[in-house]
């Protein structure tokens, strides 16, 4: 007929391939581990929900010349909401906030005080308000969803029921309510917090995007291949014509990418190769090979129980 498609139908092709068994089917979790997936994929979205509250904030104090953001890391860290608060109650003098500023806070008063003079508009306060407002409000709802995740990863079952070893050094700060070294270790049997990168938001990511079994990835290239962080080579004549990685909008591969970033200044063998790499290849490769490295390891620590042992960066 004139005007009609002649080719083959994408359903009938695909029927045809499957009909002579060409067709892999896609990686999905245990059931379980799709129920913690979607919890964790709804703290993702409170998550940046509550990030857009926080530029909503920001954008009101500068519209008013206050630029809290310039003298505190965080304006949602202890100083900053102390700040916030009292500027919210009606307190204007500059001295006073300052003196809510935290010992730990490497802004002198004098310099938080010299960053508060400004403009107090009435509709960049009601702006801010309600900000502030939102994002406490975010901040609830992401701890009721930690502690849904809590009770339902106590519900999993266990490999092992002890504590894990004690961490040699400073324990690693997490932005998770709960103790989720602990969990990951019955859980997997390993601990994983031993890898720099690693931290109790990646390991939760990634123990809701891929799972306690890797049994359905044959070795750790098929594990790297499906998280599309290994090299794609495409070979034509013996002759090697790109070894891109593939685009691929993997949630586990992200995890891996972040960790990758968070190794680069760490001294530990991760930290060293991520740094010749990035004097080999630059930096959004070396991220790439990093993580790469991360997942292969990962593959290593959950499929076969290894245990972890830190190299360090001399290697």
């Amino acid at each position: 007929m004139s005007g009609r498609k002649n080719d083959v139908l994408d359903c009938q092709w695909l029927q045809e391939l499957e009909s002579y068994g060409l067709l892999a089917g896609a990686f999905r979790p245990a059931d379980e581990i799709v129920i913690l997936r979607g919890y964790m994929r709804q703290r993702q979205m409170l998550v940046k929900t509550a990030a857009i509250h926080i530029q909503h904030m920001q954008k009101a104090l500068q519209q008013m010349n206050l630029r809290l953001d310039n003298v505190v890391a965080d304006i949602t860290g202890q100083t900053g909401m102390r700040i916030l608060k009292a500027l919210l109650a009606g307190e204007r003098d500059v001295n006073k906030l300052a003196d809510m500023r935290d010992p730990n806070c490497k802004a002198t008063h004098e310099v938080i005080a010299k960053s508060l003079i400004g403009n107090y508009r009435q509709e960049h306060m009601f702006s801010l308000r309600q900000a502030v407002e939102l994002f406490e409000f975010y901040q609830q709802k992401i701890r009721e969803c930690e502690q849904e995740i809590e009770a339902y990863l106590k519900k999993l079952p266990h490999k092992r029921d002890d504590e894990p070893p004690p961490v040699e050094g400073r324990a690693k700060r997490s932005k998770v309510s709960f103790n989720v070294r602990d969990e990951a270790y019955k859980l997997l049997g390993v601990d994983l917090f031993r890898i720099k990168g690693l931290n109790a938001e990646t390991v939760l990511r990634l123990l809701s995007e891929v799972g306690v079994d890797l049994g359905p990835f044959p070795t750790e290239k098929h594990f790297s291949s499906w998280l599309s962080l290994s090299p794609n080579n495409k070979v034509s004549g013996g002759r090697v014509l790109s070894s891109k990685t593939k685009a691929s909008s993997n949630r586990a591969a992200t995890a891996f990418r972040q960790a990758a970033i968070s190794t680069q200044a760490s001294d530990s063998d991760l930290g060293a190769y991520y740094r010749r790499m990035k004097a080999r290849l630059g930096g959004p490769k070396a991220v790439t090979a990093t993580a790469h490295k991360l997942a292969r390891l990962y593959y290593r620590l959950v499929k076969h129980g290894e245990q972890y042992v830190e190299a360090g960066a001399w290697v």
